[in-house]
């Protein structure tokens, strides 16, 4: 069996659950009321979408960063 590593995104909604997702893979994303209890789910459910991508995208993808943009609205 082969480890991978991927980024995850985690955010907190005004209840306090935790939601955490994989930008790499769409549809990706699993919740949990503490970030330990998400990211066991987001396992389990990144295993799960692993079956099903094509894993050539994986290998042709990598993380650059993560940035803050300004966007002036009403």
């Amino acid at each position: 069996m082969k480890n991978s590593f991927f980024t995850v995104y985690i955010e907190q909604d005004e209840d306090g659950i935790f939601i955490g997702s994989v930008p790499l893979i769409p549809s990706c994303y699993a919740q949990g009321k503490t970030q330990a209890e998400m990211l066991d789910n987001l396992q389990d459910v990144l295993r799960l979408c692993l079956r099903n991508i094509d894993k050539k995208i994986l290998e042709k993808t990598k993380f650059v960063g993560v940035k803050n943009v300004k966007v002036k609205h009403a």
